[in-house]
């Protein structure tokens, strides 16, 4: 039964190694998610990752209003 009482003793272990790594690390995903949205529909209020795709969801979802100048220069 050497083995056995050996084997409880390494998981115990290995589960406090990682729920120690688990805390150190704490990764928020909705909050690195949301801070890769940067731009911002004037319109409807939709965040958009990069200007390329901010451009082609303006010209999609609001063809009747005027480009905003920041997306003048971009190519979708």
């Amino acid at each position: 039964m050497a083995r056995g009482q050996q084997k409880i003793q390494s998981q115990q272990k290995n589960d406090k190694k990682h729920s120690g790594q688990k805390k150190k690390q704490g990764h928020d995903q909705k909050a690195a998610a949301k801070a890769t949205l940067i731009y911002t529909c004037t319109v409807c209020r939709t965040q958009m990752p990069d200007p390329k795709t901010f451009k082609q969801h303006f010209e999609s979802k609001h063809p009747k209003t005027p480009l905003p100048p920041e997306l003048a220069d971009v190519q979708a």
